[in-house]
């Protein structure tokens, strides 16, 4: 959404034609670079607070000891025994609220914030490619902004599979959690996969471009809707698989870890 609202308040400081409309992307190609900016700072900051609060809270639990206080002890007397060894997110540890936030700001806010920067980058590095084709250019606003598109057609997707996962298949056990991850990225990918085909037909034109029929031309390079459908599926699938793959080799359920 900061990503369109920043496109319609720029669009009137640039004309409609082709020239226009591609310095209008080679400027917003900058919201990539900020976005790609504070999600090295929000990962990088993220995981030194992360780290440095699991250490903290690890050591606090087991630096809990009796007896009398150092600073009333002789300088020839033993250091105490440890008595206690707490987990770091127990709530007798005195570090256990300073670990948690650090696992959500590495966990959620870094992750995060590497995430929009990711999306940023891939979002803008799509719209210049398109504002670089004339017959995009010339469809009108919903060819040009296909890529946003699919990212609040992803929103939607990803609030049916929540209602999904929260409703109709909801945890009951901690075992269940798994399971629970993968149906729904399995669904999101299954949900999203038509949902790209009818945009694709919907906002990108079908013309003919020289020996291609029903398509338009990037760059010299003759395209359609259907394979701009096929683009965006590879690598929805392939996402999709690289998460089961990886999953399959890396957690304890299976025999890989096993």
């Amino acid at each position: 959404m900061s990503l369109y609202f920043l496109i319609i308040a720029l669009r009137p400081f640039f004309s409609d034609d082709e020239v226009g409309t591609l310095r209008l992307m080679e400027c917003i190609a900058g919201f990539g670079l900020g976005g790609s900016s504070i999600a090295m700072f929000g990962r990088v900051g993220g995981g030194i607070y992360t780290k440095a609060a699991d250490v903290g809270a690890d050591l606090a639990g087991k630096s809990m000891c009796a007896g009398t206080p150092r600073t009333e002890r002789h300088s020839g007397w033993p250091d105490p025994q440890v008595v206690e060894n707490l987990p770091e997110d127990d709530p007798h540890n005195p570090g256990t609220i300073a670990d948690n936030v650090g696992d959500n700001v590495g966990d959620v806010a870094g992750m995060g914030s590497d995430l929009f920067g990711s999306f940023g980058e891939a979002s803008c590095a799509a719209l210049l490619v398109g504002a670089s084709s004339p017959m995009i250019v010339a469809a009108g606003w919903g060819a040009l902004l296909f890529p946003l598109t699919i990212s609040g057609a992803g929103i939607i997707v990803c609030l049916i599979t929540s209602f999904v996962a929260t409703d109709l298949l909801p945890v009951k056990d901690e075992r269940g959690i798994e399971s629970a991850l993968k149906m729904q990225l399995f669904v999101s990918t299954l949900l999203m996969t038509p949902t790209i085909y009818l945009l694709a037909h919907f906002f990108l034109p079908a013309a003919t471009c020289g020996s291609c029929v029903g398509g338009f031309v990037i760059n010299g390079v003759c395209s359609s809707p259907l394979k701009a459908f096929f683009c965006v599926g590879f690598g929805l699938w392939g996402g999709c698989a690289i998460g089961f793959i990886t999953e399959y080799y890396t957690s304890f359920s299976y025999s890989p870890v096993q």
